[in-house]
C-alpha cells in the first residue's frame, strides 16, 4: 500500500506557494514538495496540521492505495 495525496490541490485553491504552506506548518518547502509528488509521507502530526490548516476531512486529502 502507498499513501496518496491532493496536497497540491488543496494548496493551489488557497492560492499558496510550498514556501508560503511550509511556513505555516514548521517544515521546509522541500517537504512539502515531497509530500505532493509522493516521495514523502508525512508523520500523522504534520498530516493533522494540514487538513486543520484546510478545514477538510483527512480522507478527502490523504487515502491508501494498494500498489
Amino acid at each position: 500500500m502507498s499513501v496518496k495525496n491532493e496536497l497540491k490541490v488543496y494548496r493551489a485553491k488557497h492560492d499558496l506557494t510550498q514556501e508560503e504552506l511550509a511556513i505555516e506548518m514548521g517544515v521546509s518547502h522541500q517537504t512539502i514538495n515531497a509530500i505532493e509528488t509522493g516521495k514523502y509521507n508525512p508523520s500523522l502530526e504534520l498530516d493533522l496540521k494540514l487538513v486543520d490548516y484546510f478545514n477538510f476531512p483527512i480522507e478527502e486529502i490523504f487515502w491508501l492505495t494498494d500498489r
